[in-house]
């Protein structure tokens, strides 16, 4: 069910400002508000290539987390680890070698610094048994994260025709991470790392730019392309930015930084409701009343584009009507805001009071107005259909 909440139009005479990436993947995503700057083929699939790595760092920390792991843990190094993600591989790696033990905190680095496949693989191995059983725990992980397209089937982000990732959940995983780890988040800004006495600079050319950017992995693969997940700071705002598909890594860094810039330049910030505001109301099937109000938790905010003439739209959407008891403070619905066709921002609604079961008159009313509802949805249906 969704029900319209509100409609504003900003001054007709002012037009936001139009921008396009060349990225044929490309996603910016603030932080604090959730508020999508910008998409582009946001919820296609695409082959990840290294940046599947962030979900390899995901597993690690959500381990670390949980107390299964600290980072003096060592992690061994198999001959598997060495041979498919080492030097014999000929692809990123960190110089572990092989049958040796390295501490967690190390091998984070190789991780992520390096973009070390031998480090990936070790992880896995250490933690699943196996690369394959890693891929379906990367998969689970970022499934209870709400990530519904995303699928791993390794750890190192090497090409598999069945691993595809979004820019969109790219992003969001990012985003968790900032907010989740800050403290392991900070590796992702580390600009070199040595080990086995071969110094590695960080393959994020972002970090380098000076434009306040902490973070995170880039991919590059020949069916995937160059690709980024980068993040950065400007004046206390944090921008994530997703591109993906660009066909050199000259361009992948002028397209991220591009993007993050326009993003830090073009928007400002706007609430449009204060924390703990009742803002809308649901049905209640059966209950001791018929509706509910409805409120967030925490102040709403959106960044809208500077001068802007988009129409901004709200609506409250939910399986309804919510069936009894239903407590106060239970998530039972989502705020979804729109800007023009884009879908910016969407932030769960809270019950505001609790609803109790009502008499069996009122429950048998209910039922004969949900039924007669049915009905007209079905009549609609055969239409729609015919």
């Amino acid at each position: 069910m969704a029900l319209l909440l509100l409609v504003f139009v900003a001054a007709p005479e002012a037009r936001a400002q139009n921008f396009q990436s060349q990225a044929p993947f490309a996603f910016l995503l603030d932080s604090d508000s959730g508020a999508v700057l910008y998409e582009k083929s946001a919820d296609d699939p695409m082959v990840p290539a290294s940046m599947a790595k962030i979900a390899t760092a995901l597993v690690a920390f959500q381990e670390i987390g949980a107390g299964r792991l600290n980072l003096d843990s060592e992690i061994g190094i198999s001959e598997n680890a060495w041979r498919k993600g080492g030097a014999p591989a000929r692809g990123t790696t960190m110089f572990a070698m092989v049958r040796s033990r390295i501490k967690l905190s190390d091998i984070l680095q190789g991780l992520i610094v390096q973009a070390g496949n031998d480090a990936a693989i070790a992880l896995a191995e250490a933690i699943a048994g196996d690369e394959a059983t890693f891929g379906r725990v990367m998969t689970e992980r970022v499934r209870a994260l709400g990530l519904t397209k995303s699928v791993f089937r390794n750890a190192t982000g090497m090409p598999d025709p069945e691993q595809r990732v979004t820019a969109r959940e790219l992003a969001l995983l990012a985003n968790h991470i900032v907010k989740t780890y800050p403290e392991l988040y900070k590796i992702f800004g580390q600009k070199e790392f040595t080990w086995n006495k071969i110094r590695q600079v960080n393959r994020n050319p972002l970090l380098t730019m000076e434009i306040g950017a902490d973070g995170l992995q880039t991919g590059d693969l020949e069916e995937s392309g160059y690709g980024l997940v980068g993040s950065a700071i400007e004046n206390g705002q944090r921008l994530i930015v997703v591109v993906n598909g660009l066909k050199n890594g000259r361009d992948r860094a002028a397209e991220a930084r591009k993007l993050l810039e326009w993003g830090f330049r073009a928007f400002e910030k706007r609430q449009l409701f204060a924390d703990g505001e009742v803002i809308g109301e649901a049905s209640v099937y059966g209950g001791e009343k018929g509706r509910i109000a409805l409120r967030t938790k925490g102040a709403v905010s959106l960044l809208l584009p500077r001068g802007a003439g988009e129409r901004l739209s709200a609506r409250i959407v939910y399986q309804g009507p919510l069936n009894v008891p239903v407590q106060e403070g239970a998530a039972v619905a989502q705020l979804v805001v729109s800007r023009g066709d884009v879908k910016t921002l969407e932030v769960p609604l809270y019950a505001a009071e609790t609803v109790k079961a009502g008499s069996l008159q009122s429950r048998a009313l209910d039922a004969l107005l949900e039924v007669s509802t049915g009905w007209v949805r079905q009549a609609l249906a055969r239409i729609t259909r015919s």
